[in-house]
């Protein structure tokens, strides 16, 4: 069986790219396409032009081309699989490369994140990057808490990693069209600390589980209805991965998740939050889900505590 985490990358034998969006492949590896051999394509790897897909774009070319592969993901299955590319595994020839990793490694490495725990994803990973590719750093398990307290600490000196403007701060707003103010938004992202600009060019730190936080994968519910509801946190472990997970104390309600990086790292625990999403019966239990379209309307999570709204 294939070993893929979320955030890795993986080569089929017609050299289309995926990215990989589970920690678990019961059925072929659940990926989404991500880049295809393309005479017309802007990037180039290996002697092969190749052209970026988006979400939407690669799931009509899916169906066109590989129907049967189509599910909520992509289901690649495992014999066609040719490569697997890990985000760790670029860091070392990147280093040498490309002034903008380089500077990120390093604030990792002085805060004692072993090389092996970070790596990059996006564009970087398959070696598709160009002057315009935003930089997607991964950190594994908790040393991504070190690592974004140390890129933290960066951001204040006088060095290579800077803040995020506010007109930068305005694009990724109305790129993700989420359904809290610009002014919520603001306030909750600040907070979080993962984001950042590194030589002029935007760039994300993503969380991704060790192996060891790796359990069983989220059963699929059964939808029964729609609620808001407003709980308090009480794990929120893993709220920067995908989907972010927050165990909530409700009456109701075990705890709600969030498919869309928007709500990642939104509360902490011991916070109260407001959530609405769709109702899903799992067993015994219900979760609330958030994100369950690529823009989704009327789901959000937000912070009422760091609102200062709640009592």
């Amino acid at each position: 069986m294939i070993e893929a985490r979320i955030r890795d990358f993986i080569i089929t034998k017609d050299d289309w790219i995926f990215a990989v969006a589970d920690y678990f492949h019961p059925d072929g590896v659940r990926c989404v396409l991500r880049y295809v051999p393309d005479e017309s394509g802007d990037r180039q790897l290996n002697g092969l032009k190749y052209r970026k897909y988006d979400f939407d774009v690669a799931f009509d070319f899916m169906k066109e081309n590989r129907p049967e592969w189509v599910q909520d993901v992509h289901i690649v299955p495992e014999d066609q699989v040719k490569m697997v590319l890990h985000p760790p595994d670029p860091i070392p020839e990147l280093v040498n490369q490309d002034e903008r990793v380089k500077a990120v490694v390093n604030v990792l490495l002085d805060a004692d994140i072993p090389l092996e725990k970070m790596g990059v994803t996006g564009s970087f990973l398959p070696g598709l990057q160009n002057e315009q590719s935003d930089v997607d750093f991964v950190v594994y398990g908790n040393e991504w808490f070190k690592a974004r307290d140390a890129i933290a600490a960066a951001k204040k000196e006088d060095g290579f990693i800077e803040d995020i403007d506010e007109q930068m701060w305005h694009r990724i707003y109305n790129k993700r069209i989420p359904e809290i103010s610009y002014e919520e938004f603001i306030l909750h992202e600040k907070r979080k600390g993962n984001r950042g600009m590194v030589g002029g060019t935007y760039f994300d730190l993503l969380f991704v589980r060790d192996w060891g936080q790796i359990e069983g994968p989220l059963p699929r519910g059964v939808d029964v209805g729609t609620m808001k509801i407003e709980a308090k946190v009480t794990d929120a472990e893993l709220a920067f991965d995908n989907p972010s997970v927050y165990r909530v104390d409700h009456d109701k309600i075990d705890h709600v998740l969030s498919y869309t990086h928007t709500y990642a790292g939104q509360a902490l625990e011991g916070e109260v939050i407001e959530a609405q999403g769709v109702v899903e019966q799992v067993g015994d239990i219900k979760r609330l889900v958030v994100g369950t379209s690529r823009e989704p309307k009327g789901e959000w999570i937000r912070s009422l505590t760091l609102l200062g709204k709640c009592d």
